[in-house]
């Protein structure tokens, strides 16, 4: 099933995992899915790895996993920085073969030590090429903070734009802590023309280490808020965690009653806060109405 009909149809609510470490068994990830399925989220993306790096065989398996097993549909992650076309043609073609219709289309990380392919030096590039190959949903990433090789915020929706204008049938958000940035971009997108849905993406942050990583990769900033909560709380490991788990509820009955298009949760693989964000925000978002 495609996702991008979905957003006409309600306010979309779905999880992000991302396939184990090399050194740990795919059997890890299935445990998690074990406890996720029942929680019925319209869509789970799964991650390519770190680093972009391997030939995405986890992420077609998780998604196959999750498209027959669970009847779960999946959005597979595909970077394409350091991937040649011949590369990207093997992987769509083995998406295309095992019925995933939905990818999210990514530049990617770049890896230390190792040169782009040249291919595809944007999310752009990949998108446009996706839309001549197949037929496929395809999302994008988006930055409400700004992306941070990107020089400001307007530079960088008018490069989201030309995602847009490619193919991008939906839009991801980089996590936030502060939902009227959320709102601004929202407000500084649709001015430049892009009328897509955009999902607010959610990650519940529960340990101190968490943020201090999610800080360091993606910019964002921290709300004074925010940083009370983690001030309080970061010597009592329980009490951050349920701090955490209270603040994305907080932030997704905001988004929710503005409208938003959809949540996507970044769930860390952690099926404990999935479950107890999922049931506080369920009737909430299923009883919003799409305008």
């Amino acid at each position: 099933m495609k996702i991008a009909p979905l957003f006409k149809e309600k306010t979309v609510f779905s999880f992000e995992i991302f396939p184990p470490k090399k050194t740990a068994s795919i059997e890890t990830i299935y445990n998690t899915l074990e406890a996720l399925q029942d929680l019925k989220p319209d869509f789970i993306s799964v991650t390519f790895g770190a680093g972009g790096s391997g030939n995405g065989e986890n992420t077609l398996a998780i998604a196959r996993r999750l498209q027959e097993h669970y009847g779960i549909t999946p959005m597979a992650h595909l970077p394409c920085i350091h991937y040649t076309k011949d590369q990207i043609d093997t992987i769509l073609k083995q998406f295309q073969e095992n019925g995933i219709e939905n990818v999210l289309a990514l530049r990617g990380d770049r890896v230390e030590g190792i040169a782009p392919a040249k291919d595809f030096l944007h999310a752009s590039d990949l998108i446009a090429y996706i839309r001549s190959k197949g037929n496929f949903d395809i999302a994008a990433a988006c930055y409400p903070e700004c992306h941070p090789e990107a020089p400001n915020l307007d530079t960088d929706i008018r490069y989201l734009k030309e995602k847009v204008n490619a193919g991008a049938g939906h839009l991801i958000t980089q996590l936030f802590f502060d939902n009227d940035i959320f709102y601004d971009f929202r407000y500084r997108a649709a001015r430049t023309g892009i009328n897509v849905p955009i999902e607010a993406g959610i990650m519940p942050v529960t340990n101190r280490k968490q943020i201090e990583r999610m800080v360091t990769m993606c910019g964002a900033s921290l709300p004074r808020k925010f940083t009370k909560m983690v001030q309080r709380f970061e010597d009592n490991p329980a009490a951050l965690q349920d701090a955490g788990i209270a603040y994305a509820i907080d932030q997704i009955v905001d988004l929710v009653t503005d409208g938003v298009d959809g949540i996507h949760l970044y769930t860390m693989n952690n099926p404990y806060v999935a479950r107890k964000i999922s049931e506080a925000v369920g009737g909430i978002i299923s009883a919003a109405k799409k305008c």
